[in-house]
């Protein structure tokens, strides 16, 4: 049985949900780095309608480079991403999802709000759905960012096309849960978790965008995780 080791700073891979940006992650990875962990936060090429998941995934691959350990932070539709990011880097690599949908083998992101049964809500206003625990003015500075950046977004053949992998990758995995979420609700949540990775959520306070109602928890969270580890030689 091989050693394991701990290895230095970890360096934390944040991706953003469908219809958001690098820019929701900005007061997270000011925290990290006030904690001493380097962050990358990165845009997903959703203007690019001949992009599909794995480019996606490139995408982030190639903004982190050869740098390592590293722990990859998924949000929301990010979820579809984050295991296809783990896949492809070539260093130690854990996974968090945050508010994430989990894929399953074969199923396109339009497919999982049904197959998943992930119940409708009613709320139609934007701000009350996602926001309603950040501050306003910051709140509508994120909506008026994201908003822009992904004008002329076609997500096109991502959104249709079958997750890749086989099965779930081969990476410690965990599940943070945001308590206050009425778009992902703690209820559905708690159920889609056992079902699709058979692991118990942890769990803070927030809304769906807790990273920016709830900055320093989070990063309070991700910090505690223990960094990723690779075999010495015998």
């Amino acid at each position: 049985m091989p050693r394991q080791v701990t290895i230095g700073m970890t360096t934390f891979v944040l991706i953003h949900g469908g219809g958001g940006s690098a820019f929701d992650w900005h007061l997270v990875e000011a925290e990290l780095r006030d904690r001493g962990h380097d962050t990358f936060a990165v845009d997903l090429p959703v203007s690019d309608p001949r992009a599909g998941l794995w480019e996606y995934a490139d995408a982030v691959v190639e903004a982190v480079g050869e740098r390592g350990p590293v722990v990859v932070v998924a949000h929301s539709w990010g979820g579809f991403v984050g295991p296809l990011v783990c896949e492809k880097i070539k260093v130690p690599t854990s996974l968090v999802l945050v508010s994430g949908m989990i894929p399953a083998p074969g199923e396109a992101p339009n497919d999982w709000w049904e197959r998943s049964g992930r119940p409708a809500s009613d709320i139609t206003d934007d701000y009350e759905l996602y926001l309603h625990d950040v501050p306003r003015d910051l709140g509508r500075r994120v909506l008026d960012h994201d908003t822009a950046q992904s004008e002329g977004m076609s997500m096109d053949r991502a959104v249709r096309e079958p997750w890749p992998l086989p099965a779930w990758p081969d990476v410690p995995t965990r599940y943070l849960l945001c308590r206050d979420d009425r778009f992902f609700t703690p209820e559905f949540v708690r159920r889609h978790v056992r079902e699709r990775l058979g692991i118990v959520p942890d769990e803070i306070p927030g809304s769906h965008m807790a990273m920016l109602s709830r900055p320093r928890e989070m990063a309070d969270y991700l910090a505690r995780i223990p960094a990723p580890t690779e075999p010495l030689p015998e």
